[in-house]
């Protein structure tokens, strides 16, 4: 059975880096076709994806947040990870790891604030 589980800190500064992971039992991160992804969801918004990884290695990103995202992984560790510099305030929400057509994490709140 899949499942995604997420670890990383809450809160954050602003100007900080944001570091979020999300470790994948029952499936593999090479998995043919298989696309893991960062999904966010700001207070009172609907959901944002934010980018992905490819079953080989390709990351995508949502243009608007490409030059503050980095998503990588870890394939020994069957591990992605999410790091969003530079955040903001408007950065503020729940935070989630998924497979496209597949399991998703449990969420990360992440509250930016000094």
């Amino acid at each position: 059975q899949e499942q995604l589980q997420q670890s990383g800190p809450g809160l954050v500064k602003p100007s900080q880096t944001v570091s979020l992971t999300c470790t994948v039992s029952g499936s593999s991160l090479t998995t043919t076709d298989y696309y893991w992804n960062w999904i966010r969801q700001p207070p009172g918004k609907g959901l944002e994806w934010i980018g992905g990884i490819s079953s080989s290695g390709t990351t995508y990103y949502r243009p608007s947040l490409k030059s503050r995202t980095a998503i990588s992984r870890d394939t020994s560790k069957n591990q992605f990870t999410l790091q969003l510099s530079s955040v903001t305030p408007e950065d503020t929400a729940v935070y989630y790891c998924a497979r496209l057509s597949g399991s998703w994490g449990q969420g990360t709140q992440v509250t930016v604030s000094s």
